[in-house]
């Protein structure tokens, strides 16, 4: 008969995350810093700011491809369309109230159009020549103007 061992339990930040943040915001506003497993911490957040990039980027693309559907596919148009832009265009600019992830989309923006235009080309059936070879939108633009007619 063979015994079997026991697994060391998980760190609290891996079995149970939500309580871990609980947790650690309670111990931070104790000024209890020396308590803090600041290794997981650290990690969490740089996980937290990537996410938030990742986020924005998947939006930016999302929107710029409806755009560009909606501008070479006028015979598709649809109120689903336009509700869907108008989505992606208002959870931008609540993610882009970040000085931070607004300097992010600018950076990113000529690579989402590219990605906007693979996905296009996808979803439609055209060829990417029907596409401007560049971005021609600013991330203002982009938030500020609704669907052209």
């Amino acid at each position: 008969m063979t015994k079997q061992t026991e697994s060391p339990p998980l760190p609290l930040h891996e079995s149970d995350e939500t309580a871990w943040l609980e947790l650690t915001a309670g111990l931070i506003a104790q000024g209890r810093f020396d308590e803090i497993d600041q290794a997981a911490l650290a990690e969490y957040l740089t996980d937290m700011a990537k996410r938030d990039r990742r986020e924005v980027a998947s939006r930016l693309t999302l929107l710029l491809a409806h755009l560009l559907k909606w501008q070479h596919q006028p015979e598709h148009r649809s109120n689903l369309w336009r509700a869907t832009f108008l989505s992606q265009q208002h959870e931008l600019e609540d993610w882009l109230d970040s000085a931070t992830l607004r300097k992010h989309a600018e950076e990113i923006l000529a690579n989402s159009y590219g990605r906007a235009v693979q996905q296009a080309t996808a979803e439609t059936g055209l060829s990417v020549d029907n596409f401007p070879e560049a971005c021609p939108y600013s991330i203002e633009w982009l938030l500020s103007n609704n669907l052209p007619e």
